[in-house]
């Protein structure tokens, strides 16, 4: 069986959906009939779902979720997923590029990422139902002079509401100690330059305090330190591309800013618990 691609699909806002902001009303028929939701892919875009009735089970970096009834459900950017399975389900989607959504809400997505499905107070959930019925009669509405403002700030307003469904299980942000708040600046670098910085004390630089001050914030809000944090974020992109493509892991350990490919071969195996091609194999038997 090698069903994969030289690397993983993306489907990209402009070519899938030709415009910034597309919003649908699904069923279970639609999704069995939209083949490539079956297949492991990645998005360039905010997905926001709203599944009112049904099951949906689906794959979110190697995390299966089975989703029951009324929930939200939020899938970032390039994260790798797939739907593996729908049974009497309706969805109302929302999907937005990243230009398109409010620079504080965009902050807050990534302090919530990653998100799992999530269940809400029947209240909670109407207020979010009634949002999302707006944005969609907004979208549809094209004829309106000032359609493409009305939209966009509908939907940002349905953002941050999802947004504070999810951030009311997380610690509020006024009550961050200095640990916290360095340890989320450094994940936030982490995630855009894993594939460049590998070393804590680069990190270290860019926050502008000591390799042993940023350990000790990390480690204290964490439970582990900096390094642990940056090996499993450069494990989990091995793992997608083992996974979800044909490179070989020479050409992995590259792409994951690795010239040393034996240096890497050790790590994924120190990591992991076995070899590279051994954990390929393994997932794809």
């Amino acid at each position: 069986m090698n069903r994969r691609a030289h690397t993983i699909p993306l489907n990209t806002m402009a070519s899938t959906f030709g415009t910034g902001i597309f919003l649908e009303t699904a069923s279970s028929r639609d999704v069995e009939l939209h083949k490539p939701a079956a297949e492991a892919h990645r998005d360039d875009y905010h997905l926001f779902c709203i599944q009112d009735q049904g099951t949906t089970t689906f794959e979110i970096d190697f995390q299966r979720y089975e989703v029951v009834g009324a929930a939200l459900m939020y899938i970032q950017p390039n994260q790798v997923h797939r739907v593996i399975g729908v049974e009497k389900a309706n969805f109302r989607v929302l999907i937005i590029s990243h230009d398109n959504l409010h620079p504080e809400i965009l902050n807050t997505l990534q302090e919530i990422a990653p998100a799992k499905p999530l269940r809400l107070s029947q209240e909670a959930f109407s207020l979010v139902s009634e949002s999302m019925s707006l944005c969609i009669k907004h979208f549809q509405r094209k004829q309106e002079k000032l359609y493409h403002i009305i939209l966009r700030e509908s939907c940002n307003a349905l953002v941050a509401l999802i947004t504070s469904q999810y951030s009311a299980l997380t610690k509020p942000t006024e009550t961050l100690s200095r640990f916290d708040v360095i340890t989320k600046t450094f994940k936030s670098i982490l995630e855009k330059d894993f594939t460049l910085i590998k070393r804590p004390t680069d990190y270290a630089r860019r926050l502008k305090v000591s390799t042993v001050y940023l350990n000790e914030c990390v480690k204290k809000s964490t439970g582990q330190p900096v390094r642990y944090h940056i090996q499993q974020r450069i494990i989990l992109e091995a793992k997608r591309l083992l996974y979800h493509s044909n490179k070989s892991v020479k050409e992995i350990a590259f792409e994951l800013g690795y010239d040393d490919y034996p240096y890497f071969s050790r790590l994924f195996t120190k990591i992991v618990g076995m070899t590279a091609l051994s954990f390929r194999k393994k997932n794809l038997d």
